[in-house]
């Protein structure tokens, strides 16, 4: 006679199941695992250039002799220049990017691959390091930190089968002064298939109402989206209005029309609510919001919900905004298009969604059953991101990095001198 399992029998047997994996996933902690055979620690730096084995701290007698390289302005300097294969895992540097905002924008970061002639990698080191605008704040999440708002680290796991090689180009007009750490595993062979670490930056000036900002443009291959920060500065013209109704947007794998991944908004994407204040989290945050100057930096890391693709990704995010009645007659009356595109109503005590679009005849901005509530509006800010993605090839076939003068264009005024580092 066959028995039967009870489902709280199967309950229990499937609760024990999974206490003994979390028992198995604890006891193989590879943190007291000795070393795989022919795995080699490496640490660059001044004091170790090179990353040779027994060939560190060599200046100065060993008293701290090579703390740190100066750059100069125009010049190039390679801070890893590694052969066979690898994996970085971590970077922290420090200097005069801690105190100087022009440099955190200007400064530039590349890496390069397996000998390949295009930077995987290649961003203004501030944005590199997860933030925008040339600013610097305190912030500790699961790939980017700056503890004080002095220094910058990284660690994010990033292989190479043939060479590393990552260099800092000083396109600032002041001297860089450059303390680093990059910390690395030598070894025979990395895992078939281990992806190849990448990012994009890109800065629109003035985006066109209507048009989704592009964060990542379509790549190319097998991979892993990881996330982005983004960085807006608002248009003065819409200057007391929430800038932040854009849904992101994610194309994959042959989407053309309609995305397969899309938001509800811009601050749900990064998991806030009703607004966006300053906050850093593992994997969402904020680490600048100011309403009253409408400037923001914010980012989202695609780590316990990962985004992968087979043959193709893109990711775009909406330029809408959102007021009431009064605000959007306010922006029209100086100047700004206002083009409203949904807003919430009143119909007796039921609230109701209009979609302006979906109608032949929407209601005018003038009109008197216009709700004075919310609406939202296509708009146009000041945008820039990095998108950070793994990709199956160590060059990914994307536009090279802006010029120096889009990178730097009005920041001074429209945000360093509004906004101070946070000390």
């Amino acid at each position: 006679m066959k028995k039967s399992f009870s489902s709280a029998t199967f309950l229990m047997a499937t609760s024990f199941f999974f206490a003994a994996l979390r028992l198995c996933a604890q006891t193989a902690d590879p943190l007291f695992k000795a070393p795989p055979a022919g795995v080699q620690s490496v640490w660059v730096s001044p004091e170790n250039p090179t990353g040779e084995k027994g060939q560190g701290a060599l200046t100065n007698k060993g008293e701290k002799g090579n703390a740190f390289f100066i750059i100069a302005p125009g010049e190039t300097k390679s801070i890893l220049d590694m052969k066979g294969a690898g994996i970085i895992h971590r970077m922290w540097l420090s200097g005069t990017i801690g105190i100087n905002p022009e440099q955190r924008r200007a400064v530039r970061i590349d890496m390069y691959w397996d000998g390949a002639k295009k930077p995987a990698v290649s961003a203004p080191i501030g944005d590199f390091f997860g933030i925008a605008h040339g600013l610097i704040a305190r912030y500790d999440n699961e790939l980017f930190s700056s503890p004080e708002a002095r220094s910058f680290s990284f660690t994010i796991p990033m292989p190479y089968r043939r060479s590393a090689y990552i260099t800092v180009t000083n396109e600032s007009s002041t001297e860089l002064w450059l303390w680093y750490d990059i910390n690395l595993s030598k070894m025979k062979t990395i895992p078939a298939d281990a992806l190849y670490f990448h990012t994009y930056w890109n800065r629109n000036i003035k985006t066109t109402p209507g048009v989704d900002y592009v964060i990542l443009p379509e790549v190319k291959g097998r991979g892993r989206f990881i996330g982005t920060n983004i960085g807006v500065i608002g248009d003065s013209l819409y200057r007391g209005t929430w800038f932040g109704e854009g849904e992101v947007k994610v194309y994959l794998d042959g989407d053309q029309k309609n995305p397969s991944l899309a938001g509800t908004g811009t601050e749900d994407y990064i998991g806030s609510g009703w607004g966006q204040g300053e906050f850093a989290l593992r994997y969402t945050g904020s680490p600048i919001a100011s309403k009253e100057q409408d400037i923001y930096a914010f980012y989202r890391y695609h780590i316990p919900d990962p985004v992968y693709f087979h043959t193709a990704c893109k990711v775009t995010i909406q330029q809408i905004g959102n007021s009431d009645k009064n605000g959007l007659l306010k922006m029209k009356a100086g100047g700004a298009i206002v083009t409203p595109v949904w807003m919430l109503g009143q119909d007796g005590k039921k609230t109701t969604q209009r979609r302006l679009l979906d109608e032949h005849n929407p209601p005018k901005l003038e009109d008197e059953n216009f709700p004075v509530t919310s609406t939202n509006f296509l708009r146009s800010d000041d945008v820039c991101a990095t998108a950070y993605f793994y990709l199956d090839r160590p060059e990914n076939g994307l536009p090279a990095l802006p010029p120096l003068q889009l990178r730097l264009y009005n920041l001074k005024t429209a945000v360093w001198e509004k906004l101070k580092p946070k000390e």
